[in-house]
């Protein structure tokens, strides 16, 4: 009865989202430019304004040892100004026309989002054309923006207890793969970036053939092309940057690393295993049993060791959108009183527990109903909808796999979530870092 209740509930806000927001995929257009910029388009009359997201395929994947942190360094000089919108004039010029800002890079991309009235689409296009063609590098610049990141760098690690130790577990997690350093880079290299560096860095990866737009809201195709054409088009194509051929080897035993910080309360315990890239089967049983271990108060981990055991004052796990294998996530911190060891053997015994007897097929449900949920409403506005359509065609390789996201989730079985749990949460694919003070660096430990 109460599957039956939650199915009901489910059709019903599906429903309701559906009837005004649920975009079909012909309702997405998409042209090349001559410079190989993509621009993908979706009329959307709701409100009277639009977005723009620039996907550009740049993160701290395509860096090297020497030049670690520069795709982040960037999300910070492309606000510093440029030909003809100088210092500050960017957001100056976008906020004086009702519009805003922001950016985030990751492991694999370098994301700018705008938005704005849509009268405001030509400077838009302006704003961005002056900036990826003709950036100002100039040294004072990039020696204040330096200094900004720096402090951005030890802040984060002082302030995060995540931050220092899943920083650990990349670096022992990745022998190989450029996954292995954080996106915001070692801190030698951030010290000793050269103006040629930065110069090179942004002329390969910042080319229109290097980059996907999105432009979602109260627009027209045609006034898009125009546009795109007046403005992006005459920007010169270069040649495409070299390919990230590393391939991380199989991990054959656990690896395990130990960080002692003495501001550290109670301990922090990150688990870390191999996982494929999204565009591998497997990334929709994963990310199912992704919210199984911990969306929300009822999921298996968060139930157990916040609520029932009360061996952790929290739990998340996370799995990240990834071009190249990656890491699955399982972090915890212990309540007070608790040790790491004791933490971890709750944390793993859990784990096994799903690898061992699986889950029931009530479980599974919820949790697929939750994702349906969320799948909509993310594409019931257009940030959402310009977001979710630049990262299936930047992840998947095509923004037509985020129609299939229904079916793909209605498929995943009970099978599916033992098996890959079976297959990736295991003791020899697991790198496990315990974040902890001087006190609790006992031998005996474990």
């Amino acid at each position: 009865m109460k599957n039956m209740v939650q199915g009901f509930l489910c059709s019903l806000i599906l429903y309701s989202l559906s009837s005004s927001a649920i975009t079909q995929v012909e309702d997405v257009q998409q042209f090349t430019l001559k410079n190989g910029m993509k621009i993908i388009v979706l009329e959307d009359q709701s409100i009277p304004n639009a977005n723009m997201y620039l996907f550009w395929r740049v993160g701290s994947r395509n860096e090297y040892p020497g030049i670690t942190g520069l795709s982040h360094f960037f999300e910070h000089m492309m606000f510093n100004g440029a030909k003809k919108y100088g210092p500050k004039q960017f957001d100056q010029a976008m906020e004086a026309a009702g519009g805003a800002n922001n950016a985030y890079t990751t492991e694999n991309s370098t994301v700018y989002t705008n938005w704005f009235p849509s009268e405001s689409m030509e400077l838009m296009f302006d704003l961005e054309a002056d900036r990826i063609e003709n950036l100002s590098i100039d040294a004072d610049v990039v020696e204040s923006e330096r200094g900004v990141v720096t402090s951005e760098r030890s802040t984060g690690l002082e302030n995060s207890n995540f931050r220092v130790i899943s920083e650990q577990v990349k670096a022992a997690a990745f022998r190989a793969h450029p996954y292995s350093w954080s996106v915001i880079g070692h801190e030698s290299d951030i010290a000793n970036w050269k103006l040629q560096d930065l110069v090179n860095y942004h002329k390969t990866y910042y080319a229109p053939n290097n980059a996907t737009v999105v432009v979602v809201g109260a627009v027209k195709l045609s006034e898009v092309e125009k546009l795109a054409k007046q403005y992006f088009e005459p920007i010169p194509a270069q040649t495409p940057p070299r390919e990230v051929h590393t391939v991380e080897p199989q991990q054959t035993g656990e690896r395990r690393v130990y960080v002692q910080k003495s501001s550290v309360s109670t301990p922090n315990i990150v688990l870390a295993y191999h996982v494929p890239e999204t565009q591998n089967p497997d990334y929709y049983p994963l990310s199912i049993l992704n919210s199984i271990l911990s969306g929300g108060n009822s999921s298996r981990l968060v139930a157990s060791l916040v609520y029932n055991s009360k061996v952790a004052s929290e739990v998340f796990t996370y799995l990240p959108m990834s071009i190249d294998p990656n890491l699955f996530y399982v972090s915890a911190v212990a309540a007070p009183g608790v040790s790491s060891s004791e933490l971890e053997k709750v944390l793993i015994n859990e784990i096994n527990i799903v690898i061992k007897k699986g889950i029931s097929e009530q479980e599974l449900q919820k949790v697929k109903n939750q994702a349906l949920v969320d799948f909509y409403r993310e594409m019931a506005t257009i940030n959402g909808k310009a977001n979710t359509i630049g990262s299936y065609d930047f992840y998947f390789g095509d923004y037509k796999k985020l129609f299939d996201v229904p079916e793909q989730l209605s498929k995943v079985s009970v099978e599916d979530i033992q098996r890959v749990a079976a297959k990736y949460l295991i003791k020899a694919n697991r790198t496990t870092g315990i974040l902890a003070s001087e006190e609790d660096s006992s031998e005996n430990d474990l």
